[in-house]
């Protein structure tokens, strides 16, 4: 056993980077998947190969109940409630983190270094926690989405975080002194929950991937108290991606990590939509049709609203009938379009949209100028001009997709209803510009029913 527990959680943790390097493109995508299974898979038998593991029944218990909730959420749950899974997933990895350091604090009473490990091991799962909790509940509009500030806020979440780690401290200096711990817990549940509450629903996906890192390191911390080298190199994997994810959307948004965590970026939610008297101009869909059908070049730009109606098909058989004209269809892709980096490119790979299709922002916006129509599909902020235009937009320096800069633009939404940042988008009110107002999967349908009549007219 001594020689085959390292061989399996070495083929486990090469099977993680492997995994996470081949995900890296669309080619080798599923692969990386199969072989972060199979990774994981050999962690768990080799954990449970562990002398140290007893009572296999209530293993086998747990298993039983985790897979009957787990398979469920996976099977029924859409892509557009990605983000408060994975926000879930994080409040109950990081709870077992945390409950895992209270057994071993309870259990060995450690000393030195492995106390400081399970100290910080503890102080970033129950923060995680409660953190991903509020995170699920503003993504799922359970709680105000809306950021809820008062004076003195930050203050008062230093002064919670710096009493937790005070605690912290009296529990490494004396790990026999049990007071400390119940009132250590409860600072860090409640840090979570006020460092979540003052950042907006706009910023949430930003969020979750911080607090994805959070409970890595929370892993990794556990993995150097318990002694297990796997966990050390998962945690630190979890740790580092979740991270520069983090930074990859708060580049593509022109936003700080500082700005994401104390900037309330949501604020003009309530205000928006305050010059509804601008005139815009509507059309239908034997209009939009008629305007597709004699383009030579078209930019499809989907958005969240594009998840939401389930358009992804839809817009595949648009493509394929506008393709077999001789009529050059991409779809332009932003980093943040949807709510988290990859959505528009895993719902569209879903719809059998040709991968080669889908062009990143850099390399479609030099393309628009020459573009004849650009069909934007439920998207937002991510194709308003106000972030180059107005300096003093909230979402000014944002990189968009340069749709304004099409000769004919066309918009697929139900209303004039603002996007996640809540501020209007000057888009809508451009002289090129025709809203076709309506469920994206019914407004795309319709034109694909028009485009088949226009060719059979032919």
């Amino acid at each position: 056993m001594e020689i085959l527990l390292p061989v399996l959680y070495i083929l486990a943790a090469a099977g993680f980077i492997l995994a996470i390097k081949w995900m890296s493109s669309p080619a080798t995508a599923r692969r990386g998947v199969i072989v972060g299974e199979l990774g994981m898979l050999l962690a768990v038998v080799g954990t449970l190969l562990r002398f140290e593991v007893v009572h296999y029944e209530w293993i086998f218990v747990a298993f039983l109940i985790g897979s009957a909730i787990g398979v469920p959420i996976a099977y029924y749950m859409p892509m557009t409630a990605v983000p408060q899974r994975t926000a879930v997933s994080h409040a109950c990895g990081a709870l077992a983190s945390a409950l895992i350091g209270t057994a071993e604090y309870f259990r060995q009473t450690p000393h030195g270094f492995v106390m400081v490990a399970l100290a910080l091991e503890m102080v970033l799962g129950f923060l995680t926690c409660t953190a991903s909790l509020m995170a699920f509940g503003k993504l799922q509009e359970i709680l105000p989405t809306r950021p809820i500030t008062f004076t003195g806020q930050n203050y008062l979440n230093l002064g919670v975080l710096g009493l937790a780690v005070a605690t912290g401290g009296l529990m490494i200096a004396s790990p026999e002194t049990v007071w400390p711990f119940p009132v250590f817990a409860l600072l860090s549940l409640l840090f979570g929950v006020l460092l979540i509450i003052p950042i907006g629903g706009a910023d949430m996906p930003t969020v979750i991937a911080l607090l994805n890192s959070y409970a890595g390191l929370s892993a990794s911390a556990m993995g150097f108290a318990l002694d297990n080298k796997l966990l050390i190199v998962a945690g630190a994997l979890d740790g580092s991606s979740g991270f520069i994810l983090a930074v990859i959307m708060c580049k593509a948004m022109n936003r700080s990590f500082s700005n994401v965590l104390f900037g309330a970026f949501g604020t003009l939610q309530t205000s928006a939509v305050k010059t509804t008297d601008r005139p815009v101009r509507s059309a239908s869909a034997e209009e939009a049709a008629e305007i597709l059908d004699v383009a030579r070049t078209i930019t499809i730009i989907p958005g969240y609203g594009m998840a939401v109606a389930q358009a992804q098909h839809k817009l595949r058989e648009m493509h394929d009938l506008l393709t077999k004209r001789g009529i050059d269809v991409k779809f332009a892709i932003h980093p943040v379009a949807g709510r988290m980096p990859g959505h528009m490119n895993v719902l569209l790979a879903e719809a059998d949209v040709p991968y080669d299709k889908l062009i990143e922002m850099d390399d479609i916006n030099p393309e628009f100028p020459r573009c004849d129509v650009a069909l934007v599909v439920g998207a937002n902020d991510v194709v308003n001009p106000a972030a180059k235009n107005d300096p003093s937009s909230a979402i000014a320096g944002m990189p968009i997709l340069h749709a304004f800069e099409a000769r004919t633009v066309m918009v697929v939404k139900r209303g004039m209803s603002p996007g996640f940042a809540g501020i209007e988008n000057d888009l809508y009110y451009m002289d090129k510009t025709l809203m076709l107002f309506g469920d994206a999967k019914t407004v795309v349908g319709n034109i694909v029913k028009e485009l088949t009549a226009v060719g059979a007219g032919r």
